[in-house]
């Protein structure tokens, strides 16, 4: 039994339901505000306890979630649909002009780490959760171009590959056809990771008011909130900390659970 698989997936899970839910029914309003319950502890009325506004948190941990999942998803399907394709395109000229020019790029995008980028974008456009999507989304191309060159690369010596060329194909219909659906099963790992790393990252920029504005509910702007009322109402913070950490486990759980159970040659030594 693969149990970091079934336990991520099951941690994965339970935020999604969460968010989904979140668009039909929450437990209360998160924009209605009750200044006269306001730092309550977890109780039978509020399972969560209240902020500092008297909103419920457990509304606002549903209403987060949704905000994370849609940022890390959006971001995470930038870097596949655009990384993949230029990391397929490198590959198949490998030593060109056009392989230079792609890997220096990623070089670049590389240099300025997420956060730097969103910095960037935000003071030109100002903040907001578009601008964290592209933000995460533009740090994410080179981490899948790498990935799906490298791999393909170690594809393109292999005779299944040379009957191919032999045969006359295009490298564009040989890394359609040939290369992409054996490398398929490392992106999905990868983008898995990418997912969890986008969680957190959406949390970091959000902390710092870069990522989604009021009253967009986000885990890291209630951190952010929390964090002069940690003595007295710890529970504000203890919340979507533990949001944000178990959201992470289960993904990188599930990534890893997902690596063993794609890999042939692990499958005999993990269980």
């Amino acid at each position: 039994m693969r149990r970091n698989l079934i336990f991520g997936a099951l941690l994965s899970v339970i935020f999604l339901l969460a968010a989904l839910l979140s668009f039909i029914w929450t437990p209360f309003d998160i924009e209605s505000l009750d200044i006269a319950n306001k730092l309550k502890p977890p109780s039978g009325a509020h399972w969560l306890g209240t902020d500092h506004f008297g909103r419920d948190i457990l509304s606002m941990i549903m209403m987060g979630a949704r905000t994370s999942i849609a940022v890390a998803v959006v971001a995470v399907g930038i870097g596949i649909i655009l990384g993949v394709p230029l990391g397929l395109w490198a590959a198949a000229g490998k030593g060109s002009w056009l392989d230079e020019l792609i890997m220096r790029g990623n070089d670049l995008i590389f240099a300025f780490p997420s956060l730097v980028i969103a910095i960037l974008i935000t003071a030109v456009f100002g903040a907001s959760a578009v601008n964290a999507i592209i933000a995460i989304g533009i740090f994410n191309i080179p981490v899948f171009a790498r990935l799906s060159r490298g791999a393909a690369l170690s594809l393109w010596e292999r005779d299944f590959i040379l009957a191919a060329r032999v045969a006359g194909k295009s490298a564009f219909r040989i890394s359609w056809e040939h290369i992409l659906p054996n490398i398929t099963s490392l992106m999905i790992v990868q983008g898995t990771i990418q997912f969890s790393l986008g969680i957190l990252a959406e949390a970091a920029l959000s902390y710092i008011g870069l990522g989604a504005q009021p009253p967009t509910a986000s885990w890291g702007r209630m951190l952010a909130d929390a964090q002069t009322l940690v003595s007295i109402a710890p529970h504000t913070a203890l919340v979507p900390g533990f949001a944000i950490v178990l959201m992470v486990l289960g993904l990188n759980l599930m990534g890893d659970g997902l690596r063993d159970w794609l890999d042939p040659r692990l499958r005999v030594t993990r269980v």
